[in-house]
C-alpha cells in the first residue's frame, strides 16, 4: 500500500506502538509527526504501515480513557483546593466572604498548531487565562523575548515536538536531541525577564526531551526525565494546575505530576509556588463564571 503525506502509520519496527501522521516524504524517508504524543520521527517509507480506521478508533479510545481518567484527577484536585483556600481565607470573617480569583495567565508556545488548539480548549475548561502562539520550535527563541513583553504571563509553557536520536550521540549530549537546545533557550530569555522561579512558572520540553538540561536553564517544570514520549495535553495539566494553585502554596509535586497523563517518567519539577490570588469584595460586575 503506498505511503502518502496526511496518511496515520505506525512503525513495523516498534511495532507500530506509537501512531504518526506523515508530515513529509522525501527519498523513501518520511517524517512523521505523534497523533497524540509530542514526538517528531524520521523512518522509511518500508517500515510503515498505513493504520486502518478500526485500529485508529481503537487507539483513540484508548488514549481518551487515559485522558478521562487525568482531566477527573484534575478537577477532584482542584474542588478540594479551592475549598481549601477560601477556608483559609475566610477565618476570622464574621460572614463568609465572596472571593473572586485572578488565575495565573499562561503563553502557551507549541511547535503544532494542533497540539495548540487541543491544548487552549482544555485550557478554556479548566478556566485558565491563556494566550497561545503557533510556530516552528527553531523560530521560538527569536520570538521569545517580544512575546514575554506583550503578554506578561505568570507562567511560559514551551513545547512542541523533540526527539534523541541514539544515532547522534548518548542521553546526555545536547546534540543527540531534535528541538530540546531551543526550548532551552527560550527559558534563558524568559529567565533574563523575571529571574525568580516563583514570580514566573516555566514548563518547557516535549517527547524524549533533556530533562536536566531545561532544569538548569530555568524551567521549574520539564519533559522527559526518562526520556519517554509525554502526551500532547500534558504541559496544560501542570500549567492550570500552577495557575490554580494560591501563590501562598507550594504546590504538591506528587499530586501535579500524577494529574498528567505520562505521569513521572516523562514529566520532572522542583518545588514551586502558585500564581493564583484572591481577592475582594466579589461585585456582581465582576463574576465571571469560574471552572471547578
Amino acid at each position: 500500500m503506498t505511503i502518502q503525506v496526511g496518511d496515520v502509520v505506525g512503525r513495523l519496527s516498534y511495532d507500530c506502538d506509537v501512531l504518526f501522521r506523515v508530515l513529509a516524504i522525501e527519498r523513501g524517508v518520511a517524517t512523521l509527526v505523534g497523533e497524540e504524543m509530542r514526538l517528531l520521527a524520521d523512518a522509511p517509507v518500508t517500515d510503515l504501515k498505513k493504520m486502518s480506521a478500526k485500529e485508529r478508533e481503537t487507539d483513540k479510545k484508548r488514549q481518551k480513557e487515559r485522558e478521562d481518567v487525568s482531566y477527573r484527577l484534575f478537577r477532584q484536585d482542584a474542588k478540594l483546593m479551592k475549598r481549601r483556600q477560601e477556608y483559609q481565607a475566610a477565618s476570622g470573617y464574621e460572614e463568609t466572604p465572596h472571593f473572586f480569583e485572578m488565575r495565573g495567565r499562561v503563553l502557551h508556545l507549541d511547535g503544532d498548531l494542533n497540539y495548540l488548539n487541543r491544548c487552549t480548549a482544555l485550557y478554556e475548561k479548566f478556566g485558565v487565562p491563556v494566550y497561545g502562539v503557533h510556530m516552528e520550535e527553531k523560530e521560538m527563541p527569536t520570538q521569545m523575548a517580544s512575546l514575554m513583553e506583550m503578554v506578561q504571563p505568570d507562567i511560559v509553557v514551551i513545547t512542541g515536538h523533540d526527539a534523541y536520536s541514539k544515532a547522534k550521540g548518548n542521553r546526555d549530549e545536547l546534540k543527540a536531541y531534535r528541538h530540546t537546545k531551543y526550548f532551552a533557550d527560550c527559558v534563558r530569555i524568559a529567565r533574563t525577564t523575571v529571574q525568580s522561579r516563583d514570580d514566573l512558572l516555566i514548563f518547557a520540553g516535549a517527547c524524549q526531551s533533556h530533562f536536566e538540561t531545561l532544569i538548569k536553564a530555568g524551567a521549574n517544570f520539564a519533559s522527559s526525565p526518562e526520556r519517554v514520549n509525554i502526551h500532547a495535553l500534558d504541559p496544560v495539566y501542570i500549567a492550570s494546575r500552577l495557575s490554580r494553585t494560591s501563590f501562598l502554596e507550594t504546590v504538591n509535586l506528587w499530586e501535579i505530576l500524577r494529574n498528567t497523563i505520562t505521569g513521572q517518567k516523562g514529566i520532572g519539577g522542583i518545588e514551586t509556588r502558585g500564581s493564583m490570588r484572591l481577592g475582594l469584595p466579589l461585585k456582581e460586575q465582576d463574576e465571571t463564571p469560574q471552572t471547578d
